[in-house]
């Protein structure tokens, strides 16, 4: 599958991605190869198979959650740069 300059474009754009002009042929390219063999797997029969949504059929083998007490306030404050008497202070990130 041929890809031209404004699907590029449009591309980098939705990703956003500053494309270079010295880099578009490469990625046109790459993007012709990637477009190109995902039809081929169009080709594949499927018939039959079952949609995965793991690769393996392994289990997460997980602990149970259990609410335990493992740290004084005062132990877990003692090398924050900034605190108050309860709290961790941190930097506004958000307006």
């Amino acid at each position: 599958m041929k890809v031209d300059k404004d699907t590029l474009h449009k591309v980098a754009h939705l990703a956003r991605l500053n494309v270079k002009e010295e880099e578009e042929e490469k990625l046109l390219g790459d993007m012709s190869k990637i477009l190109t063999w995902v039809e081929a797997l169009k080709e594949v029969d499927t018939e039959g198979v079952e949609p995965l949504t793991h690769m393996t059929r392994e289990l997460n083998v997980t602990r149970p959650d259990e609410a335990a007490h493992t740290i004084e306030k005062a132990d877990a404050l003692k090398n924050a740069p900034k605190h108050n008497r309860d709290f961790f202070q941190v930097p506004k990130v958000l307006k």
